[in-house]
């Protein structure tokens, strides 16, 4: 999946006494043991497993689609999920309302641009985000190359564009390293408009990528049958931001999209197929400990 022009050097596995490893072990105890509120504006289709997954992971989830309602939980909650998918017409008008109302607070919250590019609505709902940003965008690798045009990051930055990709629905049509640019991009972009200078994107593919805009690392492991089951993605993202209410983005990134790919590991050892497996991915979301998450491979 490497390619020469977008690669970046690695360095092997991230040594056992790093101290990321030890936020991200932190930041699992601390979730399973504080159960941190972050409410999500998520996909109606795919709304019970982001709730169930939260709670599996050790948090509490709280759903609502209206934008007073958002912004009062979000002055109780830690963090903020929202996902674009499955758009109704009031979308337009309340996701802008609350990704403004978010930043004017200095609340934090994670993006999920499902199918960026995909129709006038949804472009012109994650056109919205660029001066409001969030503090985490989770998505697969053409999402986040079309959200990084969008924002017109790579003019910005002085850089080349990537090359032209399409939007194919909420499936990816671009290798994770074709993302690595943009992902950088969008972070150090996120980092600006953050009260405390952080920000992170998560890219999820066959081998994950996470950034801050400055540090990469990839992360091996997962279960393919998370592709054969309805709402892989979206309940990732609010688990993201399960963890980003109990940690610094980089750290919360790197905890959810890790504490999957252990859990996925499992379920498919246990599963029989996509229905079984969810079941079992929901029970290894609640069994895996913080110490198997946080010797996870991670590469530089």
């Amino acid at each position: 999946m490497t390619s020469s022009a977008t690669s970046t050097p690695r360095t092997g596995n991230l040594p056992a006494d790093h101290p990321l490893r030890t936020r991200i072990a932190d930041a699992v105890h601390a979730v399973r043991s504080t159960t941190p509120l972050a409410q999500s504006f998520t996909n109606f289709v795919t709304i019970n497993l982001v709730a169930n997954a939260q709670l599996a992971a050790g948090g509490t989830a709280a759903m609502s689609y209206l934008p007073d309602d958002v912004l009062d939980v979000a002055a109780i909650c830690g963090a903020t999920y929202i996902n674009v998918g499955t758009l109704l017409p009031f979308y337009k008008d309340a996701l802008a309302d609350i990704a403004h109302g978010l930043h004017d607070q200095g609340k934090p919250w994670v993006l999920d641009p499902v199918a960026a590019g995909l129709g006038a609505t949804r472009t012109a709902i994650l056109e919205s985000f660029r001066d409001a940003p969030p503090t985490i965008v989770r998505g697969n690798a053409s999402e986040i190359i079309v959200l990084d045009r969008m924002w017109g990051l790579a003019d910005a930055d002085g850089a080349d564009a990537d090359e032209a990709t399409r939007p194919a629905g909420v499936e990816s049509v671009d290798e994770v390293d074709s993302a690595i640019p943009a992902a950088r991009r969008i972070a150090r972009h996120l980092a600006t408009h953050s009260p405390n200078g952080q920000g992170a994107v998560a890219v999820s593919g066959a081998v994950d990528f996470v950034t801050d805009g400055t540090n990469d690392y990839r992360l091996p492991g997962g279960s393919a049958l998370m592709t054969k089951i309805t709402g892989a993605g979206c309940s990732l993202g609010g688990v993201v931001g399960t963890y980003l209410a109990v940690a610094d983005p980089l750290t919360a990134a790197m905890a959810a999209s890790l504490h999957f790919n252990r859990a996925g590991e499992i379920a498919e050892a246990a599963a029989h197929g996509p229905g079984s497996f969810q079941t079992e991915f929901l029970d290894a979301l609640w069994n895996v400990t913080a110490e198997q998450i946080a010797e996870s491979a991670i590469l530089q």
